[in-house]
């Protein structure tokens, strides 16, 4: 959100009419005609940059205008200030300038960055940016001295190629390859000259370049790399930094096809200390292609890096560079190994020891990603044992930094990269979703979208009903995290400490601390799957948590819960077999009344239980006979309609759709009655007139469900016709009692009398009521209703006749 002030220039930007502008463009001109440049010139300009780019569409500027900011924007005598401003009203207006710009472009190199910023935000094709392609290499293979050496000439190249990488010829490629070799391995030993402050004891005598330094203090003993320290830098050194800040996207785009590639299969298989012996000679470095030689000297480069990341850094600055440059270099050599194996041993030596140094130190977590991720690459090519990284990796990282959402982040593109190959080789990366969980319960809002992706990846057979528990456990684990974050922070004594956070929490926390509910606390924060599907004190669990329900963290996190078990459902019902989904719908008849109770979750949560019940036994019709008594158990409860309506609802339609000797040849006559005799009761009770009864707090929906039902369990079993008209026919006297007339519409009523009057009129007719009420399983097919000498168009004509109100069809 923006602040107030800031709104309201956004809004006078975007509103700004034509004509206004046009005045405005003219203004700005005769200010940029003037020699001298002024404070309302450089306010004009950031007010035009404000305009063009407030809106969606692009702005089009007078021609005169345009040139002339191209004038400023090519001009290296120009303030900077000047040039910044006119590069950004460029890029974001209208007509584009690739061609005018790129037709003499400035040696200057400053004003080349602007001009080229410029041209890239334009170009619309390869073709645009060639020239500026020409100009950049013409620059690099000029031999120009450091002073001339242009800092921004990499960053150029770099956006270039990850546009169009298909712009530099082989040619080109090995051209800036040895650059970057040159620049990478070759940078000066010495701290650039630093600019005097004068002063009193200043003299005219040049100082000898102090040594440059490692970050420990100590002088540096080996060559230039971005870990050295120096109070200010020579422009070698400084393109030295530059090239390890595009070496990784360089040797992604052009590495592909190196010389050494051709025969890697076979020179994986040579002996390592051979091959690390070969490579390591300086002079035989020198002999290889420009690619491989490039490849060999960044390898170097990192190994140096992962040393100097051992030296304990004076500044805490420092300190998080050494971090960042453990994941870059990690991830180059990773790169490296990938295109020529033969570095594979001598990278894990490397690799392993910085493993060792690295994962008991929790503030390096980050940095075992990209080790994973090498250990994942090629372990199985040095032969090296990965279970013990990756054991750590799952079980550690996400219960004991679940709230450091960069982390977590890149957990979880970790896992969405790898979720193949982590399935089929690593044992414990579905077991551990109980860990990786805790980032979407900590960081729900912003990981959604990724979860969605990687849950499919989790579900294995044998946790899948575990998964299904967890995932509608979420919101209590994110309460159960909140409070073991706060139990961490807080002492028990520190009663004052514990009572700022509120009464509510103050109990949560009580209680989190009792060794009563440990075992509660212990299972909903394990690290990894297997210890059983779900616990028999989860109701206590919720009554305990109760006070954290309307916590924000708890509140994001229920309404993540519906999505992903849409997913979840979604993907095993294509690979689930018989007794996992059997499975399945006891947890949807168990679930649907054990839920946490935060506001309008358990809702929600019984929506998608209902769609997917649905879902269910249309894949498996049968589940209705194998779960015929938990299913009658919980038809016959009339307190399940009072509290979960729209699941009891879809209970009930899926009993009177699939409960049928036609989906089932177990489903006999006993059955059927039983599951009658229980509606009938239900529909009975729910629907009695009398004078002291409350208005009914369920929908009209829900009995025109239960007495369709009913209608077609009589059809499967005709002695119970009469049973069921004597029913319907006591609806007309229900729906025009007094309750019902004071909580229902008229169309609700009139909803209710004429169902009930329909289904009378189709029972006269038993087999016409099967066919209609209960049609065959291949009654959803095109043929039934495009072929005119199926039954079914004749059976729907004489139905229409048959429910007409003033039909003569039927028997006096």
């Amino acid at each position: 959100m923006y602040a107030a002030a800031t709104e309201s220039l956004i809004k006078q930007a975007r509103e700004i009419k034509e004509e206004e502008l046009q005045r405005f463009c003219g203004r700005i001109c005769k200010l940029l005609h003037t020699k001298d440049v002024s404070g309302d010139t450089v306010d004009s300009l950031q007010r035009l940059n404000l305009i063009v780019s407030a809106t969606k569409y692009v702005r089009e500027l007078p021609s005169d205008l345009v040139m002339k900011l191209q004038t400023v924007l090519r001009s290296s005598s120009c303030p900077e200030q000047l040039q910044v401003l006119s590069s950004s009203i460029i890029r974001d207006s209208f007509p584009p300038s690739v061609h005018s710009l790129c037709s003499d472009l400035s040696p200057d190199s400053r004003t080349f960055s602007h001009v080229a910023s410029v041209v890239l935000a334009q170009a619309g094709n390869k073709e645009d940016v060639m020239p500026l392609c020409h100009h950049l290499l013409k620059s690099l293979e000029s031999r120009l001295s450091d002073g001339q050496i242009s800092r921004h000439t990499l960053p150029i190249l770099s956006k270039m190629i990850t546009v169009y990488p298909e712009i530099l010829t082989d040619d080109q490629v090995n051209l800036v390859s040895r650059k970057l070799v040159d620049w990478l391995r070759y940078a000066s030993m010495q701290q650039g000259a630093s600019m005097s402050s004068g002063g009193f004891f200043s003299g005219s005598r040049t100082r000898q370049p102090a040594p440059l330094t490692e970050v420990d203090g100590v002088v540096m003993g080996n060559f230039f790399t971005v870990l050295c320290v120096g109070q200010s830098y020579t422009e070698d050194q400084w393109m030295n930094m530059y090239t390890f800040s595009m070496i990784k996207s360089w040797l992604l785009t052009y590495d592909t096809d190196g010389t050494t590639n051709t025969d890697s299969d076979d020179r994986s298989e040579v002996d390592s200390s051979v091959m690390s012996m070969v490579s390591a000679t300086s002079s035989s470095s020198r002999l290889l292609p420009p690619k491989e030689r490039l490849r060999e000297k960044a390898f170097e480069y990192c190994q140096r890096l992962i040393e100097q990341s051992d030296r304990k850094a004076l500044k805490k600055a420092d300190t998080e560079l050494q971090k960042a440059c453990i994941v870059e270099s990690v991830s180059i050599m990773d790169i490296i190994c990938g295109e020529d194996p033969s570095y594979v041993y001598r990278a894990f030596p490397c690799i392993k020891a910085l493993y060792g140094r690295l994962h008991g130190d929790l503030t390096y977590a980050r940095a075992l990603l990209p080790i994973a991720q090498f250990y994942l690459n090629h372990s199985e090519t040095a032969a090296v044992d990965s279970e013990a990284v990756f054991c750590q990796l799952f079980s550690h990282c996400p219960a004991e930094q679940f709230n450091d959402p960069m982390l977590a982040f890149e957990f979880v593109q970790f896992c969405l990269l790898n979720a193949s190959v982590l399935q089929d080789r690593v044992p414990n990366y579905r077991q551990s979703f109980p860990n990786l969980l805790k980032f979407l319960a900590w960081n729900s809002s912003g990981l959604i979208a990724e979860f969605v992706e990687l849950l499919p990846s989790l579900i294995a057979p044998d946790t899948a009903m575990e998964l299904l528990h967890t995932i509608l456990d979420l919101p209590c684990l994110a309460a159960a995290l909140d409070l073991q974050q706060r139990s961490a922070c807080y002492h028990a004594s520190d009663r004052t400490t514990w009572d700022q956070q509120g009464a509510k929490v103050a109990a949560c926390l009580d209680a989190f601390r009792q060794p009563l509910y440990r075992g509660l606390f212990l299972y909903i924060l394990r690290p990894e799957a297997g210890t059983g599907d779900t616990i028999d004190r989860l109701k206590m669990l919720h009554e305990i948590l109760d006070d954290m329900a309307e916590s924000p963290r708890v509140v994001r996190c229920a309404q993540v819960v519906p999505v992903l078990l849409h997913v979840y459902f979604n993907t095993v019902t294509q690979k689930a077999d018989e007794k996992m989904m059997n499975q399945m719908l006891l947890v949807l008849l168990e679930r649907n009344s054990l839920l946490y109770n935060i506001k309008t979750f358990n809702v929600e949560v019984q929506k998608v239980f209902s769609t997917h019940l649905q879902a269910l036994c249309r894949l498996r019709p049968p589940l209705i006979v194998d779960q015929s008594r938990e299913i009658l158990e919980f038809a016959s409860s009339p307190a399940n309609i009072y509290s979960k309506e729209d699941f009891y609802t879809h209970v009930v339609w899926v009993i009177g759709e699939y409960l049928s000797v036609s989906y089932d040849p177990r489903c006999t006559v006993e059955l059927i009655t039983s599951f009658f005799e229980s509606l009938e009761a239900v529909l009975f009770e729910i629907t009695q007139v009398r004078q002291s009864a409350s208005p009914p707090s369920f929908s009209p929906r829900l009995i025109t469900v239960l007495m369709t039902t009913l209608a077609k369990l009589a059809t499967r079993s005709q002695d119970l016709i009469p049973r069921v008209s004597l029913c319907l026919s006591k609806m007309r006297t229900f729906a025009r009692s007094a309750p019902v007339m004071a909580c229902y519409s008229e169309e609700d009523t009139e909803e209710i009398i004429t169902r009930a009057h329909e289904l009378i009129n189709l029972l006269k007719l038993p087999n016409v009521a099967q066919f209609v009420l209960a049609p065959s399983a291949g009654g959803d097919g095109p043929r039934w209703h495009r072929d005119t000498n199926a039954s079914l168009p004749q059976g729907m004509r004489a139905v229409s006749g048959l429910l007409h109100r003033h039909s003569s069809f039927l028997p006096t």
